[in-house]
């Protein structure tokens, strides 16, 4: 995969996992005030950092092939492409009386730097195909 179509990709995986970070942090703020509900938050640039540096580590390791695929890997490379954006509830904490453990400013932060953050992703992605543009025009 070439490095424009691998960025592309990760802006776009991004770009997803922003806009359901932004539907779990506005549905945590809307449910800031009911009894015994626990807010949740989006789990995935930790797990894609995680499978990019297992690319890396593979890289200069030695590889075994495999004729079966009943046979074990050797390799602990994680595809980035099989890593998703994950929902976690966070079950454990009681911030309010009520037994709920949304905090409505902090969720309403969230919400803030979820928006910029995809405005961010968005101009990366215009400027990966202005790049491109740019070179079919020369």
């Amino acid at each position: 995969m070439n490095s424009f179509s691998r960025s592309v990709d990760l802006l776009h995986r991004a770009m997803d996992a922003s806009t359901l970070r932004y539907q779990v942090s506005a549905n945590n703020l809307a449910n800031a005030e009911v009894p015994n509900f626990k807010r949740s938050s989006v789990n995935f640039e930790s797990e894609l950092k995680r499978a990019l540096d297992s690319e890396k580590v593979a890289k200069d390791t030695f590889q075994m092939t495999t004729t079966d695929e009943r046979h074990i890997s050797s390799t602990g490379v994680r595809d980035y492409r099989d890593v998703e954006p994950r929902r976690v509830t966070d079950y454990l904490t009681t911030s309010k009386a009520n037994g709920n453990n949304v905090d409505a400013e902090q969720e309403a932060m969230e919400i803030l730097k979820t928006q910029m953050n995809y405005q961010l992703l968005t101009q990366m992605q215009a400027f990966e195909f202005s790049q491109i543009k740019i070179a079919m025009q020369k």
